[in-house]
């Protein structure tokens, strides 16, 4: 129970501040403003993604193993360092985390007059998408590709930041800054998802299209974090 309630809050925080950061924050104008802007932009953005990581990897790595993610559970399995009975209960906290985060930002938007979600603009409330739902609007085989080996590196460096040869107290260090390289990469491709669980939390709440999409964001980074894991384990790891 300590496992799944720490991967709860490790994935509620990722949600909440990651998305939170984009919807609060990305694009923030002073009242009465129209061209000066406070609001933190794509790189703000990027980092806090990679700072709920970081933060919650030394909050609660420790307990849970910090993946925080439906698909680094995956790959982790594929590596041989996660057990299959295991993978049903992280899952399911995992999204639970992450819908009770979309919630709670839903209801602190709903605090600000006007606050509606437009289900047919892209990136609508930090939502994923293809297609015209994509933010600069590429295809779904682009969106499918980016998605896989995206996540197919992440892992590559879950694994190998976590090695028993590396230097473990740097390993949330690496992580992080890897899921913020990540989204610097892929914010205008996806809109970044590399985790289906935080795909899965924007998507039910903006419902529409970018609900229906959500397939991929699923498909694609399972698929990559389970490539990613076989790599790391049958290639790059020293079992000396």
């Amino acid at each position: 129970m300590r496992k799944l309630l720490a991967e709860f809050f490790g994935t509620f925080w990722l949600v909440f501040g990651g998305c939170g950061s984009a919807l609060f924050a990305a694009n923030y104008l002073l009242p009465g403003q129209v061209e000066t802007s406070l609001g933190i932009g794509f790189i703000g953005v990027s980092l806090a993604f990679g700072l709920t990581v970081l933060t919650m990897a030394y909050a609660v790595g420790h307990i849970s193993g910090g993946h925080f993610n439906p698909a680094v559970s995956f790959g982790l399995w594929a590596s041989g360092r996660f057990e299959t009975k295991d993978l049903a209960p992280y899952i399911i906290s995992q999204c639970v985390g992450a819908i009770a985060a979309a919630g709670c930002l839903y209801l602190i938007l709903s605090g600000k007059e006007g606050f509606a979600i437009d289900a047919t603009q892209a990136g609508a409330f930090a939502s994923n998408g293809y297609g015209s739902f994509s933010p600069a609007g590429y295809s779904i085989t682009a969106v499918f590709i980016a998605e896989f080996l995206l996540t197919m590196f992440f892992l590559i460096i879950i694994l190998g930041a976590t090695d028993k040869f590396a230097n473990g107290k740097f390993a949330g260090i690496a992580i992080g800054f890897a899921l913020t390289l990540i989204h610097l990469i892929s914010i205008p491709i996806s809109n970044t998802s590399v985790n289906p669980a935080r795909s899965l939390s924007q998507a039910l709440f903006t419902q529409g299209e970018p609900l229906s999409q959500v397939w991929l964001f699923w498909a694609a980074p399972i698929l990559g974090a389970l490539i990613g894991g076989l790599i790391y384990k049958n290639l790059l790891q020293d079992n000396k």
